[in-house]
């Protein structure tokens, strides 16, 4: 099984995977961005000028691989912190591992503009970083294009928000 934290940078997804980790005896915490983070470092120059590696069709295709060959060789459940807010991407990753039997619980943190910029500023971000400019993109997104079960984090601490993923996949299994 695969629970996919989605949501705007700055709306607890790390925090949350991080206290699923802790609550689920078998699991592991994989983060694609450190597939991204790879291929920048190994990239040169010329061959970043995307500025985003989310739009790298290699990025896509070996985080699917990872995340398949993981689901397939691991009996514990994959934790996934990762913002995906293109729908093609979504259904790169996402939607392949469904099409493909894999058991996917996907999940959206919402808060609204303030809360986030609020949160982003807690965590060093400065007025005009790179997570604040995508805000709008992200929660845009969420609203149109990409689908999952939608949580509003606004008034809930991070304990909360793992109660009602914990809740929401133990209903889906009855």
């Amino acid at each position: 099984m695969i629970i996919w934290i989605n949501g705007a940078f700055g709306s607890g997804k790390s925090t949350t995977a991080e206290l699923l980790h802790s609550k689920i005896e078998f699991s592991h915490i994989f983060d694609p961005e450190q597939v991204g983070y790879f291929l920048w470092d190994s990239f040169p120059t010329e061959m970043k000028e995307k500025g985003d590696f989310q739009d790298l069709e290699i990025w896509r295709s070996i985080n699917y691989q990872i995340i398949k060959h993981m689901h397939d060789n691991y009996n514990g459940v994959l934790i996934i912190p990762m913002t995906i807010t293109d729908i093609n991407y979504y259904n790169q990753i996402i939607g392949n591992l469904i099409k493909n039997g894999v058991e996917v619980y996907h999940f959206i943190l919402n808060a609204d503009k303030e809360n986030i910029k609020s949160r982003l500023i807690c965590r060093g971000e400065c007025e005009n970083s790179w997570a604040k400019q995508q805000i709008d993109r992200c929660l845009e997104a969420f609203e149109s294009d990409i689908n999952g079960e939608k949580i509003n984090t606004n008034s809930l601490n991070v304990e909360q928000v793992v109660n009602v993923i914990m809740k929401k996949i133990i209903q889906s299994k009855l």
